[in-house]
């Protein structure tokens, strides 16, 4: 099997929290830090060049989707007022296979403008701009090449990458909805998980609802038979047969499904879903401590099957206290004055001396990922 690429290498200069950022990105990636911190705005970097490179995006939707860049730009910024985002992509034994980095800004309430973008392959630059022809017709530096099919064929490799990309959030809630699938294409919400399920030929979903319950039984041992079923309306439904006291047991759909079965569900249904990066966001909400402990070896069993890069934002030390956990894994986030800066936990001090002391490594991040003053929220007083 031919190992997919990913995301090597992540470099940000005035996006969102972060006033500039330089780090390499493993095939596991785990963020941590405190609340406000940037975790998803990390993430959005990722989301944000898939909308671009999507059908039905482009660069002027996906800036004006996160308000325009005004307030992309990251509030620190001085003397460069340009944001750039730039990754490179590639595979273990050549992590730099391509290289894509663009550089825009806006002025006022005027439309964003492409300030550059650039694309190497294999090292060689296959792309600059701005070209002659965007300076005798500004207008086009409205679009990226990234998103032009006649203008990304030498990089298209590098487009099908970022429209593949799946992030992930699944609220319960939405899922429950009546009318959930209704303008929610592709909702990363879950708005229309139910429909995504249903849309996957018959032998592959049958196939991978029989390996998510056999894995729910650890966690939910009580649910059995998952199915996907229409109703009379032609409304998709996730049915189990939950055993009780009676022989046959009792036959149950996603309305009533706890919020911790909804979501695992959707987690195990993500990760079988592809071979591109998927972006994952606190996958331990509603879920059991012991369950959390166990996704860090799911989420490895999977990517020897599959290859597929995982970004996973989280706030559990759970998560973190598996042995297989490498250093070069977590990304730790931490705010400042100059926004937020990101490294990875090995160049934290003495933190393979405290692991071999009998630290948990939990323990040592979790000092630099706290709140200072979070003491203080005790203080708080009903008037």
């Amino acid at each position: 099997m031919a190992i997919p690429l990913r995301v090597t290498r992540l470099q940000l200069s005035n996006w969102r929290n972060f006033l500039s950022v330089d780090t390499e990105l493993q095939r596991r990636v785990f963020l941590v830090g405190p609340n406000a911190v940037g975790k998803s705005n990390l993430l959005d970097t990722l989301r944000f060049l898939h909308d671009i490179a999507a059908v039905g995006g482009g660069f002027q939707a996906a800036v004006d989707r996160r308000g325009g860049a005004s307030r992309l730009r990251c509030l620190a910024a001085r003397k460069t007022p340009d944001i750039a985002v730039d990754i490179s992509v590639g595979t273990d034994d050549d992590p730099v296979l391509w290289r894509y980095r663009l550089e825009f800004g806006a002025q006022g309430r005027k439309p964003p403008v492409v300030k550059s973008e650039q694309v190497w392959h294999a090292g060689r630059l296959i792309l600059n701009r701005p070209e002659k022809e965007d300076r005798t017709d500004p207008a086009r530096l409205g679009q990226t090449a990234l998103e032009q099919v006649n203008a990304n064929q030498r990089f298209r490799d590098v487009a099908d990458f970022l429209v593949e990309i799946r992030y992930l959030h699944l609220v319960p809630q939405l899922v429950r909805e009546p009318d959930r699938s209704v303008n929610h294409p592709n909702d990363p919400y879950g708005g229309d998980f139910l429909d995504q399920v249903a849309q996957t030929t018959k032998r592959t979903r049958e196939a991978r609802l029989a390996r998510i319950n056999k894995a729910l039984q650890a966690a939910v041992p009580q649910l059995g038979e998952l199915q996907l079923k229409p109703d009379s309306r032609g409304a998709w439904h996730l049915e189990g047969r939950y055993q009780h006291w009676r022989p046959h047991g009792a036959r149950q759909d996603e309305a009533d499904f706890s919020d911790g079965t909804l979501r695992l569900i959707g987690l195990l249904w993500a990760v079988l879903d592809g071979t591109a990066p998927l972006l994952l966001e606190e996958p331990e909400l509603s879920l059991h401590p012991e369950v959390v402990r166990q996704l860090p070896q799911l989420f490895a069993r999977v990517q020897r099957g599959t290859g597929r890069q995982l970004l996973v934002s989280s706030h559990s030390p759970d998560l973190l206290d598996d042995p297989g956990v490498g250093l070069d894994e977590v990304l730790l986030l931490e705010p400042g004055e100059n926004g937020t800066t990101v490294r990875t936990a090995q160049t934290i001090s003495d933190v393979e001396e405290l692991l071999r002391g009998g630290s948990r490594l939990s323990e040592v991040i979790r000092p630099r990922t706290q709140p200072v003053n979070v003491a203080q929220l005790s203080m708080f007083e009903a008037v």
